[in-house]
């Protein structure tokens, strides 16, 4: 997965942090959460806030 994989990794998320309601989760948390998924190979340093609001945004899309 690469940080442009929104959907596959909002999916990973929510099965990861079931109990979680993404729309509370910290930037920095939601970016470590993402590099400790499985299958996540892109570089730490290429997300952004835009991408991670993305990731975030998608995740809520997941949980509704």
């Amino acid at each position: 997965m690469k940080w442009t994989d929104t959907r596959e990794i909002a999916i990973e998320l929510s099965e990861a942090h079931p109990d979680v309601d993404p729309q509370y989760v910290r930037f920095t948390d939601l970016h470590a959460w993402v590099l400790a998924l499985d299958g996540f190979e892109d570089d730490p340093e290429k997300s952004n806030e835009g991408i991670l609001e993305a990731i975030q945004m998608t995740w809520l899309d997941e949980v509704d």
